[in-house]
């Protein structure tokens, strides 16, 4: 699907989707459960239905219910032998339930599209194989078969992906041993804490030393839960920075300043930039007329790299995004696919091997490559709301593996 932007003026109130990462997580420890969860206003997308696909497979019975998913959990039974898991984009759901699957005796063979293909597994197959899993892989790709059960003791982890540990934290207290898990590299630390809020709601015993160790207690299970799932502030993500792109000002409702979500520092780094944040009972109102480059360490938010990118384009001066080496490693090289396709529409962009420099000027809109992922997608269409001229989109249906409505709602804005 080819998606046509041009230079827009938004107005009005965007109420922001349920969040990807809650979703994934809540699904997750709903089909280890004893007993039936409820989720309240979970994300509808791709993603999660990879991640509700994966939990039918292990045996979870869900149903969808006027806005809520109903999921009763396997708890400790078996899982059937030979299950295959598609897991299509999605690699929140490949990583966790990988984990997962080697708490069991039973085969898991996992798979998923060519971008999931590419992504990074060895630092997790390494940890698990630490603990008695047996896997078998080509390439330290998918796809890969998995065995267990992983029977507990000493590993370690590199972290230049946090979904590598939110695995193995998920799976361990499963298991018949204890665990200790020496974490190196870590990146992306929000995401570990909104995992180990997950872990604390269901009680979860463990001690840890900062995010640099963890002991966890194995023959622990989980329980059943009725809960809300939190706004995603990955999409707010988008919002803020059509609002500086365009010189609009928004409403943005359904957001938690008090959630763990690493991309909630979004709305501090467009401050910092110039732009308007005001929070009032209603939502947080966003406004912008001159944003002013600067430098940001954005490390802990990397799925805020295209959009914030974008914004740098339409700002004063320099911007730096830096700190932020693994969003190479995201469903395609983010920083090198900005830099080339933001180029293309006349930015002055230089690729840093941690991040990206960008000077503002105006863009002129033009063809552009999605990659076939979402974030690039969402992003590029922001970049030609301030541009001159169309700027066409290809790979656009990446959209709905995370946020199936943005190009409606954004359109009531006045996209």
């Amino acid at each position: 699907m080819i998606l046509h932007s041009q230079a827009s003026k938004l107005s009005g109130t965007i109420d922001i989707p349920g969040s990807k990462s809650h979703t994934i997580r809540a699904i997750a420890i709903a089909t280890l459960a004893e007993g039936t969860s409820v989720l309240h206003k979970p994300l509808l997308s791709d993603d999660t239905e990879s991640a509700i696909i994966a939990a039918k497979a292990m045996g979870a019975k869900v149903e969808f219910k006027k806005h809520k998913l109903v999921i009763e959990g396997i708890g400790n039974q078996d899982i059937p032998d030979n299950i295959f898991i598609d897991v299509g984009n999605s690699g929140t759901t490949l990583r966790i339930f990988t984990a997962i699957a080697a708490t069991r005796n039973k085969r898991v063979t996992f798979d998923g599209d060519h971008s999931v293909r590419q992504r990074l597994m060895t630092p997790l197959f390494d940890a698990l194989k630490n603990l008695g899993a047996h896997i078998v892989s080509e390439n330290d790709k998918c796809p890969f078969s998995i065995s267990g059960p992983v029977t507990g003791g000493k590993t370690e982890i590199d972290g230049i992906s946090s979904q590598f540990l939110t695995a193995l934290l998920f799976a361990t207290p499963l298991i018949e041993g204890d665990t200790e898990i020496t974490v190196n590299n870590l990146h992306e630390k929000p995401y570990v804490s909104i995992t180990l809020d997950w872990l604390n709601k269901q009680n979860i015993r463990y001690t840890n030393k900062g995010l640099n160790y963890f002991a966890v207690q194995g023959r622990q299970k989980y329980t059943s839960y009725d809960a809300r799932i939190a706004a995603d502030f990955s999409s707010a993500t988008f919002a803020v920075c059509a609002a500086a792109i365009t010189q609009s000002e928004l409403l943005i409702t359904g957001l938690d300043f008090n959630d763990y979500q690493g991309d909630k520092a979004v709305f501090g780094y467009l401050e910092k930039m110039g732009m308007e944040i005001e929070h009032t009972n209603n939502g947080v109102k966003v406004s912008a007329n001159d944003l002013k480059g600067c430098e940001l360490d954005i490390n802990d938010t990397p799925d805020a790299l295209p959009a914030l990118a974008a914004a740098a384009c339409y700002a004063q001066g320099k911007t730096v995004l830096a700190n932020v080496k693994q969003a190479r490693l995201k469903e395609c090289d983010r920083i090198a696919a900005m830099a080339t396709e933001l180029s293309k529409m006349g930015a002055k962009v230089e690729e840093m091997p941690d991040g990206i420099i960008i000077e503002g000027s105006p863009l002129i809109g033009t063809a552009v490559h999605g990659y076939h992922d979402h974030r690039m997608v969402m992003a590029l269409a922001l970049a030609g709301m301030g541009a001159k001229g169309i700027t066409s989109i290809d790979t656009a249906e990446a959209i709905s593996v995370t946020y199936p409505s943005f190009i409606d709602e954004y359109k009531k804005l006045g996209a």
